[in-house]
């Protein structure tokens, strides 16, 4: 059933006008409106009474019942943030990218929120000699679409693709540990890769926390 709103607040089931709706021809519907008028439904008197209530809640003071701890945006501020440093040659692939998405979402932290960004900076240097286990270096895909069109995929190796950018294995890697959304993407910005023991990233300190990568955490 459409339901259609008119002016005067009345929801006609059928689509059309109320019968009686005009002015002209229901003086009962103009007496009602200047009834509501003269006692403030909706109007001052209402105002009034929410602004009683509003004073009333604030006087007694804050909830002591709820203390759940939510961040302000202070608390994560992306010039605040720490920095981390992790070397990735010999390092296997998977077990680094856990490490660096927990470093990002902030999971290490007391004050972790899933809906927040309270994780740190994360630079990854020497990724062209991150391996992997098993077969993988020739068993292992990577796919990508260059047009957007069908058709067009190209497929290459684990090998193929550490020649060619060694920096996007890690970065798919941790891609798909974060979640999917702004908050994500918001986070994979936090991570830097970089091709080789130079990165331009020395005036943040990052600290190195390569020996925590196969460090097993006991929940």
């Amino acid at each position: 059933v459409a339901l259609t709103w008119w002016n005067d607040g009345v929801c006609d089931e059928r689509g059309g006008a109320r019968q009686g709706g005009n002015d002209e021809k229901d003086p009962g519907h103009v007496q009602a409106r200047d009834t509501r008028a003269r006692t403030g439904v909706g109007g001052a008197r209402a105002e009034a009474t929410l602004e009683e209530s509003r004073g009333a809640v604030a006087s007694r003071g804050p909830d002591l019942l709820n203390r759940t701890y939510y961040p302000k945006a202070a608390d994560h501020k992306n010039e605040c943030k720490p920095w981390f440093l992790i070397d990735a040659e010999g390092q296997t692939l998977g077990r680094m990218a856990v490490l660096i998405a927990t470093v990002l979402r902030g999971k290490n932290l007391p004050s972790y929120t899933p809906s927040a960004d309270m994780g740190s900076y994360v630079v990854v240097i020497n990724a062209e000699k991150v391996v992997v286990s098993g077969k993988k270096e020739t068993q292992k895909l990577y796919r990508r679409h260059t047009t957007g069109r069908p058709g067009s995929m190209k497929v290459e190796t684990f090998q193929q693709l550490q020649k060619r950018i060694p920096e996007r294995i890690v970065e798919k890697a941790v891609k798909g540990m974060l979640p999917k959304g702004p908050l994500g993407r918001e986070l994979f910005r936090h991570l830097k890769v970089f091709e080789g023991p130079n990165h331009p990233h020395e005036a943040q300190q990052p600290k190195d926390i390569t020996d925590q990568i196969n460090v097993k955490v006991h929940h």
